[in-house]
């Protein structure tokens, strides 16, 4: 089924020449797939540095991993704009009749360029319906250790909500964890002992986004605390919360002369 026709069965007045499809994808500093989950993607889609919606209506859909799949996260009315300083504010409402479906239904379609604001009677024909999942697509489940790359933003969700399957994984185990800058290509490994393990400082790093390492601190005071979201966190080897402190600082100094981290990184000398 086209979505534009799925969508019309829900609310008639939402049509395709009223309206502007809004293909969000990951711009390299921020994941709107990461501002969903945080119940932050209805304010960072309101600003925008041009009139980029200049219909009726908005349609949202967030790009997912799965080629040319895009999660439908609402359909709003357009109220009104605003010019603050240097790019507009919009204001807009959620269609209640299409609220059950927004973050459970993915789209199909192939972007053949780059345009995240389309024209909706022009690519309507192009969008189905590719599965409509029984729940809200949320932060996910914790896969593995080996599959773990988390970036700030998606550490913060996961500390914020308090995701079970990550917080029980990760506070069971003592490790080296790796810290990557993406911004500048930096690495910082780390370690974590104790009874609450990875998680404990994590939590910090979620909290301070620095995790108290002086280094990390000097970082953010001259870029702000917001160049912590370029910070991806990572795991390289884990063992038992009864190890000793000794044997994880040994395995740590491993990684950093394997990384290089001391040198070329932000763990010094």
């Amino acid at each position: 089924m086209e979505l534009f026709t799925f969508l019309n069965a829900l609310d008639k007045d939402l049509i395709a020449k009223n309206t502007k499809i809004h293909l969000a994808v990951n711009n390299g500093d921020e994941n709107p797939l990461d501002m969903y989950f945080a119940d932050r993607f209805d304010a960072w889609q309101a600003v925008q540095n041009k009139q980029n919606f200049n219909r009726h209506y908005i349609v949202a859909l967030i790009q997912l991993p799965e080629s040319n799949t895009w999660l439908f996260v609402g359909a709003y009315r357009v109220i009104a704009n605003r010019w603050a300083n240097d790019h507009y504010v919009y204001t807009t409402e959620k269609l209640k009749g299409t609220s059950d479906y927004a973050g459970r239904l993915k789209v199909a379609f192939q972007r053949t360029g780059r345009q995240s604001y389309l024209l909706a009677e022009n690519w309507c024909d192009d969008m189905t319906v590719h599965t409509l999942m029984p729940e809200r697509l949320a932060v996910e489940h914790f896969k593995g250790y080996q599959f773990t790359k988390l970036s700030k933003a998606h550490l913060d969700i996961i500390v914020k909500q308090q995701v079970q399957s990550w917080k029980t994984a990760l506070e069971s185990v003592s490790g080296v964890y790796l810290i990557t800058d993406l911004a500048s290509g930096k690495h910082y490994v780390g370690s974590a002992t104790g009874c609450e393990g990875i998680w404990q400082r994590w939590c910090d790093y979620s909290k301070h986004g620095h995790g108290y390492n002086e280094r990390l601190i000097e970082v953010l005071e001259v870029h702000g605390p917001d160049y912590a979201h370029h910070f991806q966190f990572s795991i390289l080897e884990i063992a038992d919360t009864h190890m000793t402190a000794d044997y994880i600082r040994t395995r740590e100094g491993h990684w950093k002369d394997i990384l290089g981290s001391r040198v070329f990184g932000y763990n010094g000398n």
